[in-house]
């Protein structure tokens, strides 16, 4: 199950992504109580103080989400949202997270399910709030059931999403500065990424799989735009139905050797054992221009996958095999 568990936030996102990620991304801040004011112009980036006041109303993807007072109790069931609250510095609030939240290694794991979320082994560790990727069995209604709040924190359809991600985790947990330092570090670094990048006369094009069943993602998606900072264009663009896929278009092995990607991207390394070994005995696939050239780019399926403060690894990863490649 272990593999499985890996890929289904994946594997959900190609039905769910464009409805409620693009949502969340757009998602504005709003606060109750008197003194919150400042925490609004912080939280939207027009100036002001960056201090975290209680109690605090977020407009999350799951409605608006109340929360009483600074939590000292926080449940995370999503692996992305786990390394953003330790990103933000309220990893020492973090009391239990999900069976697939294995990083940080500090992170209290627990077998809690956050795919068959169990309301009553999650009560059970008395947290005062609830962090989650998607609201599976309509947890924020049975979690409500025991005054727990639950923020809903879904996969964003672009940077500027998960920016916003961070924002209201930050103002969740009373750690809204540090959440607007981490914004500013995944900024400059993302630039820093983007310029150093070579240069090419045309976009470079890839393959960028998912699975071994050849699902992949266009250049509008999350991963698709943050592949465009080093000038790349996914080969999925043109594939039929790619939109009404949400971006995440399952290709056929002859679309891909037809296209002829200069890049092949591998986010299936754990869940699928996929390697530049593997793909090149597929059959057609030796004669690629990116196997016979080795552009074929093994990335680690958590950090492909978790779109929080790794995201710069996984830029960083592409980037150092595009500088090896045109260095040959």
């Amino acid at each position: 199950m272990r593999t499985l568990t890996r890929r289904l936030p994946v594997l959900a996102a190609l039905l769910a992504l464009a409805g409620s990620a693009a949502a969340c991304g757009s998602t504005p801040a709003s606060t109750t109580g008197a003194n919150n004011t400042s925490a609004t112009t912080a939280a939207s980036g027009t100036g002001g103080t960056a201090a975290s006041t209680f109690p605090v109303s977020i407009a999350a993807a799951n409605g608006t989400v109340r929360v009483g007072s600074r939590p000292a109790a926080i449940l995370s069931l999503s692996p992305t949202a786990t390394e953003m609250l330790y990103a933000i510095g309220a990893g020492s609030q973090v009391k239990a997270v999900d069976s697939d939240s294995d990083y940080p290694p500090q992170a209290p794991h627990t077998k809690l399910s956050a795919y068959q979320p169990n309301a009553e082994a999650i009560v059970a560790y008395k947290p005062d709030l609830v962090v989650e990727s998607g609201d599976t069995g309509q947890l924020t209604k049975r979690l409500a059931a025991f005054s727990v709040p639950v923020l809903e924190l879904p996969a964003p359809s672009n940077v500027a999403g998960e920016y916003a991600e961070f924002t209201e985790l930050g103002r969740a947990t009373g750690h809204l500065a540090q959440a607007q330092q981490e914004v500013a570090r995944l900024r400059a670094q993302l630039r820093q990424i983007s310029a150093a990048a070579p240069h090419h006369a045309g976009p470079l094009t890839y393959y960028y799989e998912l699975d071994q069943t050849y699902y992949s993602v266009t250049s509008s998606t999350f991963v698709g735009q943050l592949l465009s900072l080093l000038g790349m264009k996914s080969i999925a663009d043109k594939a039929a139905g790619a939109a009404s896929a949400g971006g995440y278009p399952q290709l056929s092995a002859e679309y891909i050797i037809k296209a002829n990607p200069d890049y092949i991207i591998l986010a299936d390394t754990i869940c699928c054992q996929q390697s530049a070994a593997t793909i090149a005995k597929r059959p057609g696939w030796s004669g690629l221009t990116a196997v016979k050239r080795g552009h074929v780019i093994g990335l680690n399926d958590d950090i492909a996958s978790r779109w929080g403060p790794r995201i710069t690894s996984l830029l960083r990863a592409v980037e150092t095999a595009i500088a090896k490649g045109t260095s040959r």
